[in-house]
C-alpha cells in the first residue's frame, strides 16, 4: 500500500479522526494534519514491522495518519539526516536504531554527526537479542563449550555475519575480545545468506537475529546453544544467557522514535504518550513477541541513555578491533 493510499484509507477509517486531547494553555495545537514517520530499512524487515505495528496505535490515539516512510541508504543515514533536517513542528518523526550508535565512530563521514544533539528522542520501540547459533558439526551445546572448541581449533572457526560493522559483527568481536579466542569473521550481504551458509556448513556460527535464526533451528539445520539477553527469552527457554559465562555480555539491537532537535516539549510529550500506549498494548506486545520483536516501554531519557551508552560501546569495540569498512 502506497502513501496516498494509506493516507485515503486512514481518513476514512471510523474513528480514526477522533478529538484530540486538549492542550494547556500556552501549548501547540497539535497534531492537526498526518505526520510521517521516516524509517532507514526498505518495507519486510523487523525495523519495518515494528514501525507499521506501533504507527497503527498512534495514529488512532493522535487522531491522525501516521504513515511510515521507508528511505533506506548509507547504514539508515539517508533517513536519519532526513528526519534530522527536517522542521521541528512534530509532523516528520524518524525511527532511529542502534545503527546511529555505530556510525558516529565506523562511518564519521555520515550524518547526523552527532545524534544526541541533532535529534530528540521522544521513547524507545523494541529491543531484540541475539542467538548464538551453531552448525550442528561444532561439537558445542553451550557458550563455554565453544569457547572451548574455538580455543583447541585456533584460526579454524568461521563465524558468519549479516556484514562488517553490523550489530551481528560487533557482537562477535565483543565475544572475541572477552574471551581471547582466534576466529574468523565471514561477512555476508545480509542475515538470509549467513544463515543459508550456517545450514549448510560453510561457516560454522553466527550471532544472529531471533527472526533470522528461527527458520533453521526450528528444523534442526542448526543449533541454538546462547542468547544475548541477560535472562533466557520467550520460545527458547533452554538456551542460557552468554552471560552465565561472560558476566556483563548482553547485546540488544534496539528501535527508538525521535523527532528533529528543537521540537517543542508539549509535542515532544503527545508523541510519547501515544508511543507508550502503543507499545504498551498487551495485544500488540504479543503478537509482536511472536515474532520475536520485545516492545519496550521506556521514555525519552530512556532511548537517550541507551543511545549514549550504546556509542560508547561499540565505539570501543570498533577502535579496539580496528573495524574498517572495506
Amino acid at each position: 500500500m502506497n502513501r496516498r493510499t494509506l493516507l485515503a484509507a486512514s481518513l476514512a477509517a471510523p474513528g480514526l479522526l477522533a478529538v484530540r486531547p486538549a492542550f494547556a494553555q500556552g501549548e501547540v495545537n497539535w497534531p492537526s494534519r498526518a505526520i510521517t514517520l521516516v524509517e532507514g530499512y526498505p518495507p519486510g524487515g523487523v525495523t519495518d514491522l515494528a514501525s507499521r505495528a506501533v504507527s497503527e496505535p498512534m495514529s488512532r490515539d493522535l487522531g491522525v495518519p501516521v504513515v511510515v516512510e521507508n528511505r533506506p541508504g548509507a547504514a539508515t543515514s539517508v533517513a536519519a539526516t532526513y528526519g534530522a533536517r527536517s522542521k521541528p513542528d512534530g509532523y516528520t518523526l524518524v525511527m532511529g536504531t542502534t545503527t546511529l550508535a555505530i556510525n558516529q565512530t565506523l562511518q564519521p563521514q555520515l550524518t547526523p554527526k552527532d545524534p544526541v544533539a541533532e535529534l530528540d528522542p521522544i521513547g524507545m520501540v523494541f529491543q531484540t537479542p541475539f542467538i548464538l547459533h551453531v552448525h550442528p558439526s561444532v561439537p558445542a551445546t553451550n557458550t563455554a563449550e565453544l569457547i572451548a572448541y574455538c580455543k583447541a581449533n585456533p584460526g579454524k572457526v568461521l563465524f558468519g555475519s549479516p556484514g562488517t560493522g553490523s550489530v551481528s559483527h560487533l557482537c562477535l568481536e565483543l565475544f572475541r575480545s572477552r574471551t581471547g579466542i582466534d576466529i574468523v569473521h565471514v561477512p555476508y550481504r545480509g542475515g538470509a545468506p549467513a544463515a543459508l551458509d550456517l545450514r549448510q556448513g560453510r561457516i560454522h556460527v553466527v550471532f544472529q537475529a531471533i527472526q533470522e535464526a528461527a527458520t533453521t533451528l526450528a528444523d534442526g539445520g542448526t543449533r541454538g546453544i546462547a542468547v544475548t539477553a541477560n535472562a533466557p527469552i520467550p520460545g527458547y527457554p533452554s538456551l542460557r544467557p552468554v552471560a552465565e559465562t561472560l558476566p556483563g555480555f548482553e547485546v540488544f539491537f534496539w528501535q527508538g522514535l525521535f523527532a528533529p532537535a528543537g521540537t517543542p516539549a508539549a509535542i515532544l510529550t503527545r508523541a510519547a504518550t501515544a508511543l507508550r500506549s502503543a507499545t504498551d498494548n498487551a495485544t500488540l506486545r504479543s503478537r509482536m513477541g511472536e515474532q520475536g520483536v520485545a516492545l519496550v516501554t521506556g521514555d525519552a531519557a530512556t532511548l537517550r541513555n541507551t543511545l549514549i551508552a550504546d556509542t560508547k560501546k561499540w565505539g570501543d569495540v570498533i577502535r579496539e578491533g580496528n573495524i574498517r569498512l572495506e
